[in-house]
C-alpha cells in the first residue's frame, strides 16, 4: 500500500502581495502494517493519490495519524487546517454505532475511528469544510448517531460495489445526485460516473443529514451532505483515482475561498495608512 508522511506546518507569514495562499488540507490516515526494504512494522499510510490530487487543486496535504490526546481535544488539530478530509480504509467497528460485529468486518481499528469521529464531530460545529471519501462517508454518519450496513451482498444480493477487491478496475458505475445539492455543485454534474470500492454503506442516516445521492445500481445512499453547513459532504466512491473528477478540489476551493474572505475582512479592518 503506498504511503506518505508529512510533518505539520507551522503557519507562516501572510503571503506577499499578489501571491494566493495555500489552503492547508488535513488528510486522515489509516494505522496498518506495512512493508519497505527490510522492514515490516506499523505504519501511518495513505494511498498518494489523496495528497497528488490536493497538491493538484492548489492545497498543502498535511497528513493527520490518528491521535488519542486529539481525539479528546480536536481544536488542537482543526486550529491548524483550512479543510479536513476523512479517506477510505478498513471498516469502522461497529461498537462506535451500537451495532454486534457482522463476520465479513474486519480490520477494524478502534483508534482511527475515535480520532476521526471526534474531529468530524468538531469539524461541523466549527463549520470547517469537510470531504468524507468511502469510509469517510460512514464515519461522518457515524459521527452524527447514525448507523452502516455491514456487509452489502448479504443485504443487497450482489457484489457489485467491490467488483475486483483490491483494483478499481471495472468499479465505475453511475451515481445520480440531487440537483442543486452540494454533492451535484461539487461534481458538476447530476449524473456522476464513480470508481466504488466498498462492501459496507450508510443505513440509518444520521441527525441532520440528507442523502443527496443515489446508486443506479440499487438506488443504495452515495452522497450525504448536511444543508445547514456551507460545505460538509460525504460520498461513497473514490475521486481522489479519477483524474477527472472535481469533488476534491472542491473543497480546496471551498477553504481558499474562506481564506481569501477572512484576508478580506483583515484589510478592510486596517486603519489606512498616512
Amino acid at each position: 500500500m503506498p504511503g506518505l508522511w508529512c510533518a505539520v506546518p507551522p503557519r507562516g507569514p501572510v503571503p506577499s502581495e499578489g501571491m494566493a495562499s495555500r489552503p492547508v488540507i488535513g488528510l486522515c490516515t489509516a494505522l496498518e502494517r506495512a512493508r519497505w526494504g527490510p522492514w515490516e512494522t506499523a505504519a501511518h499510510l495513505l494511498p498518494r493519490e489523496y495528497a497528488d490530487t490536493v497538491q493538484r487543486a492548489g492545497g498543502i496535504a498535511v497528513l493527520l495519524p490518528p491521535d488519542p490526546r486529539a481525539a479528546e481535544h480536536p481544536d488542537e488539530v482543526l486550529d491548524l487546517l483550512d479543510a479536513l478530509l476523512l479517506a477510505g480504509g478498513s471498516d469502522v467497528d461497529p461498537a462506535a454505532y451500537g451495532a454486534q460485529r457482522h463476520p465479513m468486518t474486519i480490520g477494524t481499528n478502534p483508534e482511527r475511528d475515535a480520532f476521526e469521529v471526534a474531529l468530524a464531530q468538531r469539524a461541523i460545529e466549527r463549520d470547517l469544510p469537510f470531504l468524507g471519501i468511502c469510509r469517510g462517508m460512514q464515519v461522518l454518519n457515524v459521527a452524527r448517531g447514525g448507523t452502516l450496513l455491514q456487509h452489502l451482498p448479504e443485504t443487497h444480493g450482489h457484489d457489485e460495489h467491490r467488483r475486483n477487491p483490491g483494483s478499481f478496475d471495472g468499479a465505475d458505475h453511475p451515481v445520480r445526485l440531487e440537483p442543486g445539492s452540494l454533492a451535484a455543485r461539487a461534481a458538476g454534474e447530476e449524473v456522476h460516473r464513480t470508481l466504488s470500492h466498498h462492501h459496507q454503506a450508510v443505513d440509518r442516516v444520521g441527525e441532520g443529514l440528507v442523502v443527496t445521492g443515489l446508486s443506479d445500481l440499487d438506488d443504495l445512499p452515495e452522497a450525504i451532505e448536511l444543508p445547514d453547513r456551507q460545505f460538509v459532504l460525504g460520498v461513497q466512491w473514490h475521486p481522489e483515482v479519477d483524474e477527472t473528477s472535481r469533488l476534491i478540489g472542491s473543497l480546496v476551493e471551498e477553504a481558499r475561498a474562506r481564506i481569501d474572505g477572512r484576508e478580506a475582512q483583515t484589510s478592510a479592518r486596517a486603519p489606512a495608512a498616512g
